[in-house]
């Protein structure tokens, strides 16, 4: 990525890859005194027919301001296409992000060396705290973006940053069953998750990676490479808006987002899969409402997560060793660990933050 100063304007190029699709690329230029869009070249490994409907997709947006969101430009390229153009493995909205990408100077997933984290189990309050320092530190420069996975120390329900303690988690049902209630910095519903049954990972990514696309955009752009690997693994799997993947079988994982504003900026993108699950157990923890299932299509909370076990018949481990391998044959993937002084701030905010009474029930 990256632009080259012309007189009176410049020349940018963004890629975007269509989530289950093709990848697509523009190179264009800017005209800055009248702010707009001028030599527009679309390109990628995507399928196009009829075959002169391609020069419309750069055409069609020469002269459009240089301020027109995704949604603008598609608008733009639907108008222009000849009458039964098919697309495949590309959107017109896909165009639109990888414009809005070039202009915004957005980085690749390969232009980084990224780091892979998978150490031993460790209490669900330090993950929470681990995945703040960590995505600090990216957002600093200190740390390269990473992969994060998680072994859980022990049975927990995850609520989200804005739920309500007691809304979503029985009491007594916890305490039955000894599970630690925690909260995360992110937004989302609340996660039932315990140690073997669960795959959770985080990535911690500099702000650059996802400029262009909006909220809703960047849930799917982190997740394709989860859903190539699952893929591999004979599931075929989609992003299910706003923050879930599922496949025929149903709901396999939730994800959740926090933007990190220190520094240059990063992202939180972390996801819970089930591999497997007590549901007869979670159901005496979570208190699911009608109204969640009714806007799930079901009418039982069992039937809302089909886990990944039964999906594969593989072991948890060779689930993520799989998964590893297919994010480090994509971008490639160094071994790394945290750092002792990574280690103590996550001690410190998981005992001070959120290991504490009043972060838990921040929202009652």
């Amino acid at each position: 990525m990256g632009s080259v100063d012309k007189p009176g304007g410049s020349t940018v190029h963004g890629e975007y890859k269509v989530p289950g699709g093709k990848l697509v690329t523009v190179d264009l230029d800017v005209d800055e005194r009248a702010g707009v869009l001028r030599h527009v070249r679309v390109a990628g490994d995507f399928f196009l027919e009829p075959d002169d409907a391609f020069e419309v997709l750069s055409r069609a947006l020469d002269g459009t301001p240089a301020d027109t969101d995704a949604a603008g430009l598609a608008a733009r390229i639907d108008a222009a296409l000849p009458p039964g153009t098919v697309l495949y493995g590309l959107t017109t909205e896909g165009v639109g992000i990888a414009v809005r990408r070039a202009l915004a100077h957005a980085t690749d997933w390969t232009d980084y060396d990224w780091q892979l984290i998978h150490e031993g189990p460790q209490p669900p309050a330090l993950h929470m705290a681990l995945d703040e320092v960590l995505t600090t530190e990216v957002a600093e420069g200190r740390r390269p973006p990473t992969l994060r996975i998680w072994e859980w120390g022990a049975p927990a329900v995850v609520i989200g940053s804005f739920q309500s303690l007691r809304n979503e988690v029985d009491p007594e049902g916890a305490e039955r069953h000894g599970i630690e209630v925690v909260r995360r910095i992110s937004g989302g519903g609340a996660m039932f998750c315990e140690p073997g049954n669960t795959i959770t990972y985080s990535l911690s990514v500099p702000d650059a990676l996802v400029q262009g696309l909006s909220f809703a955009d960047s849930y799917a752009y982190l997740d394709d490479w989860v859903l190539g690997a699952l893929g591999d693994m004979g599931i075929k799997a989609w992003y299910q808006p706003l923050n879930d993947i599922a496949t025929e079988a149903g709901k396999i994982a939730g994800a959740a987002q926090k933007r990190v504003a220190a520094g240059g900026g990063a992202v939180l993108h972390h996801v819970t899969m089930a591999y497997d699950i007590d549901a007869d157990k979670m159901l005496e923890v979570l208190r699911i409402g009608r109204e969640k299932l009714s806007d799930k299509g079901t009418k039982s909370a069992k039937k809302r997560v089909d886990p990944l076990r039964r999906q594969t018949g593989l072991p948890r481990a060779a689930v993520i060793e799989r998964m590893v391998e297919s994010f480090r044959t994509r971008y490639g993937l160094t071994a790394g660990k945290v750092t002792d002084e990574e280690l103590a701030r996550a001690e410190e905010l998981a005992r001070t933050k959120f290991g504490s009474p009043e972060w838990t029930a921040r929202v009652p």
